[in-house]
């Protein structure tokens, strides 16, 4: 049994990821330079969850409109 996620949340989850993600790669960079290994495996990291909140925007545009948000008649 899954619960889906309202708009909102995922409106808020894809900033996370996207933010959150970019810091990881700008952490690995840094890191590089006492580790190449580990710097590397941080930033590729960073950038695929940064990925994954990208295409989190598009299927969030190929959402219909939360019930709360549609006009009420």
């Amino acid at each position: 049994m899954t619960a889906a996620l309202s708009n909102k949340a995922i409106d808020k989850l894809i900033w996370v990821l996207i933010y959150g993600g970019l810091l990881l790669v700008s952490l690995g960079i840094f890191v590089r330079r006492a580790d190449d290994g580990l710097g590397w495996a941080l930033a590729a990291l960073g950038a695929f969850i940064a990925f994954i909140g990208v295409v989190l925007i598009w299927v969030r545009s190929r959402r219909a409109p939360d019930d709360d948000l549609k006009p009420k008649e």
